[in-house]
């Protein structure tokens, strides 16, 4: 993709290598922190552990609504679909059968 692209796709990716790589380096910030400021290793496995969580809670939301967009943007595409292939069916009946056919679907 080119530079400055605005596509759905495109932006999803990038924003997802950006939140993965930001999550990575808060948790190496954390670590790092929790190792100088700790002695002892349930300590840092607590510090450690409880940003990690809520770390990977944010990481899976964000890439949970993603895939749900990108499902609905899917289905929309084929219903889109699906509509223009029944306008063109109907507009092949003649205009007597077209109407009986939409006072059916009413």
């Amino acid at each position: 993709m080119p530079e400055g692209s605005t596509s759905p796709e495109f932006a999803r990716v990038k924003y997802g290598a950006l939140l993965i790589g930001v999550a990575f380096a808060l948790l190496a910030a954390v670590f790092c922190v929790a190792v100088w400021r700790f002695n002892a290793a349930a300590d840092v496995t607590a510090v450690v552990g409880a940003v990690t969580g809520v770390v990977g809670t944010v990481v899976g939301a964000f890439f949970g609504v993603q895939v749900g967009s990108s499902g609905k943007e899917v289905a929309e595409a084929g219903r889109a679909e699906a509509e223009k292939a029944a306008r063109t069916a109907m507009a092949k009946l003649p205009p007597a059968d077209a109407a009986d056919v939409l006072r059916a679907l009413q």
